[in-house]
Order: C-alpha cells, then sequence, then structure tokens
C-alpha cells in the first residue's frame, strides 16, 4: 500500500495538468503518456504481484478472493494501459482494462461482503457498507465527466485496500 501511496504521488507529480481530484490512477499510465511503460510496470505490476502473493497466502477464501481480484485490476491495467482520459468505450485495450477494473471493483465488493459477518459498528456491517460503496462507486466513476472521478476511485481503493489490511489482522 505504500508503495501504490508513493507511485501515485510521485507520478500524479511528474504528469502535467493531472489532478488526483478528477484524474483516474489508470491516467497516470495512459497510453500516450512518456511514463506509461514505468507506471505500468513500476508501480502496476509490482502492486498487481504483491497482491498475488497475499491471494496465495491467505488463510480464508473470501481474503484470497478479495486479494486476487484486486491484483486482476492492477495486472490488467499493466498490460493494458488505458486510452487518454479512461473513458468508459474506447479501444479494444481500453475495454479490457475496463474490464479489470470491473473484476477489481465488482469482485472485491462480493468478497467483501463473504469476509465477515461479524464485524459490526453502530448496527451496521462495515465489508458490506464497503461493498455497497464500491457498488455505487463503480457506477459513479462510468459516468464521464465526473468532476470528482478520481477522487471517487481514490475513495473505492482506499475501500478495498482498508479492508484487506483490516481482514488480514483480525
Amino acid at each position: 500500500m505504500v508503495l501504490l501511496l508513493a507511485g501515485i504521488s510521485y507520478f500524479g507529480w511528474r504528469k502535467r495538468a493531472y489532478s488526483h481530484w478528477r484524474d483516474t490512477i489508470s491516467e497516470l499510465g495512459e497510453v500516450a503518456s512518456p511514463q506509461c511503460r514505468r507506471v505500468s510496470y513500476g508501480l502496476f505490476l509490482p502492486v498487481g504481484l504483491l497482491l498475488v502473493l497475499v491471494a496465495m497466502l491467505a488463510d480464508s477464501l473470501p481474503i484470497a478472493g478479495l486479494a486476487a481480484c484486486m491484483a486482476t485490476g492492477y495486472s490488467m491495467a499493466t498490460f493494458f494501459p488505458c486510452d487518454v482520459g479512461s473513458p468508459v468505450s474506447g479501444s479494444g485495450r481500453q475495454q479490457m482494462h475496463n474490464v479489470g477494473g470491473a473484476v477489481e471493483y465488482l469482485g472485491g465488493a462480493y468478497w467483501l461482503t463473504q469476509v465477515s459477518p461479524e464485524w459490526i459498528v453502530i448496527h451496521y456491517n462495515l465489508y458490506a457498507v464497503g461493498a455497497a460503496s464500491l457498488l455505487v462507486g463503480s457506477i459513479l466513476l462510468s459516468i464521464p465527466g465526473l468532476p470528482l472521478r478520481g477522487l471517487m476511485q481514490r475513495f473505492m481503493e482506499g475501500i478495498l485496500f482498508g479492508s484487506l489490511l483490516l481482514a488480514l489482522y483480525e
């Protein structure tokens, strides 16, 4: 997670006119960017591989499933960089990129509902609230021109990584 935060900060600072509020994480390595290969192979691939390792070492199926879905998102972003602006539609490469994102967010939402029925705060299961937030966020991310699209995605990534860490130490 530290690698991801540091990489997003570093590459965001290096990319001209990039906004963490407006632009998605994938846009750091969009196909036309001069830093495409560095983001893909220096950030997305290591994060994806670390998540594969977490999935392989997990002691429960829901945690393994959650980590595997997240690994799929980062791995697909590695090998299928998004088109400029990461549109909902676009080239075949963009469509594959979007499939990776759908597996990460929708699959992640499913596995969050399976993690633990006992983590209750104020009468709500936090994992179920996280799953619902991912579903709503996935719909919002698909709206072209959403002003805070980048912020929404970072919130969703925070839910996934925070939940994974919580589940691993539960």
